[in-house]
């Protein structure tokens, strides 16, 4: 087989084990130029792409093609909700969401968010839960905002992360005693008015319910896509079908169900244990036709990282946990590629004026 549209298909069937997608499905641009094949995927997979190329080298190889190839990665800018503007500076807003209280989103969420900036990507976290900001204890930082201008403010930088919150603002003991208006007014001033830095991703870590923070991001914010966090047992899972059709409702695409807690491995004597229930994540995601992004233990690293300000993903790199988070991080990217492009920057604005 020497021809590069021949070889180009094969490519383009090739199923990526990493997402569990065929490299046409998740979009990837494919070029042959002689013996040379470029992959460039739509996704960050920095921790991946060598392995990536060696097992594409190994199926062109078992169909008589010897080339050299080379996996690279370009993140775009996908659609949001109609009518809702694009954030300057940031090409894709995740929302992440839970529905209920006690499930682990809010260390799931920064965890996800490291694990992309770790594959490759710009990457910053907006934590929207304006009651109880979690994000500056979990990323060990009490610093203040900069304003060099006085109108707006400057991210805090933390593991490479590009983050804001409510918390960065206040003592972490004062009580936020604001009512609805305020806190949507809250979220749409620290998402527009900080200064991101050309971020691939924006990760905003939703509190738990459907109420006006909710309703404003999917009214307001230009969001590419949601990831629902559940545990196995069915009283979280309740709740996190309501977050689910709310996005559906709203038009988000809802890129993949993660289940948190999916399982305990005792510290003690490594006995397994399905302490919340098993399956329950798998089962929504079946019911909904949602993608299951992954599974991730109840794990008193996990909790001690959090708290301790160094999540696990900066704390354990290398551990089997870490690896988890970034599996996860790349089948939400990799889902989200699969979205159509954003080409609202190639229209020109129309102005109708009166002379």
């Amino acid at each position: 087989m020497t021809n590069p549209e021949q070889v180009k298909q094969l490519i383009e069937g090739f199923i990526d084990p990493s997402t569990e997608m065929s490299l046409a499905e998740s979009k990837a641009v494919i070029k042959v130029d002689g013996d040379n094949v470029t992959v460039t995927l739509g996704y960050p997979c920095k921790g991946y792409q060598d392995e990536l190329a060696s097992q594409i080298k190994a199926l062109l190889a078992d169909n008589g093609v010897n080339a050299d190839v080379s996996v690279g990665f370009k993140v775009i800018k996908h659609k949001v909700q109609q009518g809702v503007p694009a954030l300057e500076n940031v090409k894709n807003i995740i929302a992440v969401a839970s529905g209920k209280g006690g499930v682990g989103k809010s260390t799931t969420s920064v965890n996800l968010a490291l694990a992309l900036a770790a594959e490759g990507a710009k990457v910053g976290i907006l934590d929207a839960d304006i009651y109880g900001p979690s994000q500056p204890r979990m990323l060990g930082t009490t610093q203040r905002p900069e304003s060099a201008d006085g109108k707006t403010i400057e991210p805090i930088e933390s593991f490479g992360l590009q983050s804001m919150s409510i918390g960065f603002l206040i003592d972490e003991e004062e009580p936020m005693i604001w009512r609805g208006p305020m806190v949507t007014q809250a979220l749409q001033q620290m998402l527009g008015d900080t200064n991101w830095q050309s971020l691939d991703y924006l990760v905003i870590d939703l509190p738990p319910g459907t109420g006006d923070i909710q309703l404003t991001l999917s009214q307001k914010v230009p969001v590419s896509g949601a990831v629902i966090v559940t545990t196995p047992q069915d009283i979280s899972l309740l709740d996190a079908r309501k977050a689910l059709k709310m996005f559906e409702k709203v038009k988000v695409p809802v890129l993949g169900v993660v289940e948190n807690m999916s399982t305990h491995i005792c510290s003690q004597c490594g006995h397994e244990e399905h302490i919340f229930g098993a399956g329950g994540g798998q089962a929504m995601a079946t019911q909904y036709d949602v993608n299951m992004l992954g599974s991730l233990p109840l794990d008193i690293n996990i909790r001690e990282d959090a708290d301790n300000g160094e999540p696990t993903v900066v704390k354990n790199p290398d551990g089997d946990i870490a690896m988890a988070y970034r599996a996860i991080a790349r089948r939400i990217a990799a889902n989200l590629a699969k979205q159509g492009k954003d080409y609202s920057a190639a229209f020109p604005n129309i102005v109708i004026k009166n002379d």
